[in-house]
């Protein structure tokens, strides 16, 4: 588990070299092999269609995804009541910090240690692992495109999306604070695995609502525990990185969620009778 700590970030970028891998197109061989009569199939005469690739269909979102950053990043900053959370958070850092309730707290931690096992330890630091959050959302990425399931390829490319927006700010934060933690690591404030963590459970409380969301949530407060536990973050840096993480993913998801009613989707439904045309909703149910 040490060895995955030191270099958790080159094995993030493993795994998602691995994912994208996965969904490169067949050979040349393999598309002009001949089928169960024996006949090659003519270019352009094949009777099977087959959902866009992984790398062509990110290409094409990767190209987009700096204009949607920018877009979703204005609806977090500049809706009134996430600009008042964040700034009731941000007020409550500084308040922890400069009154020692902060310094208080971890002198607790290092005399009361709950995560003294070094393999749980670990593993909730991995699991709360910005890297580990994005190799996840691309596995449901590429896993939704190769199997043509255009629903769920935009979920996970807006988890994706609400990830990086929380990534960004909460990379800026840490250089503009850079303060140190409580063992004495830099760029302390706000802790970027709080913020991450809550992020992925906001966005996946908005998706499933309270059955994915309640455990997620649970799963999130342990990691941004065991980050105080460990000494790796002040109560400061957790108490902000949870906020941060929770606007940015009930903001993002929030958005892009298609509209719902009883589980069922919501679609506009227009129609032509013999006395004119003729509006209204459907509702789509996906099993």
């Amino acid at each position: 588990m040490k060895i995955f700590r030191r270099n958790g970030r080159r094995l993030s970028i493993f795994c998602i070299t691995l994912i994208s891998l996965s969904g490169c197109p067949a050979s040349a061989e393999q598309s002009e092999a001949p089928d169960s009569s024996g006949q090659s199939s003519p270019p352009g005469q094949s009777e099977q269609v087959y959902p866009a690739n992984f790398l062509s269909s990110f290409a094409n979102d990767f190209l987009n995804w700096p204009r949607r950053i920018i877009l979703d990043s204005n609806d977090v900053l500049f809706r009134s009541d996430n600009f008042s959370a964040l700034m009731m958070a941000g007020g409550a850092s500084i308040a922890m910090h400069q009154s020692n309730a902060d310094k208080r707290l971890a002198r607790h931690f290092i005399k009361h240690r709950v995560f003294k096992d070094s393999f749980v330890d670990e593993s909730f630091n991995a699991l709360g692992c910005p890297g580990t959050h994005f190799a996840a959302a691309s596995l449901w990425y590429a896993l939704s495109v190769e199997s043509g399931d255009q629903f769920n390829k935009e979920r996970a490319w807006t988890m994706m999306t609400a990830l990086a927006i929380t990534g960004l700010t909460t990379v800026g934060l840490k250089a503009i604070r850079d303060n140190e933690t409580p063992n004495e690591k830099a760029w302390a404030w706000p802790s970027g695995h709080t913020s991450s963590s809550f992020t992925a459970a906001a966005v996946l409380d908005e998706f499933y609502g309270p059955r994915v969301g309640i455990p997620a949530y649970i799963l999130s407060g342990l990691v941004a525990f065991r980050m105080m536990d460990a000494g790796d973050h002040w109560a400061s840096d957790v108490v902000f990185g949870a906020t941060l993480g929770w606007v940015v993913g009930h903001t993002v998801a929030g958005k892009h969620k298609k509209l719902e009613l009883a589980g069922f989707e919501v679609l506009p439904y227009t129609t032509g009778t013999a006395d004119g045309p003729s509006a209204g909703i459907q509702l789509v149910k996906r099993f």
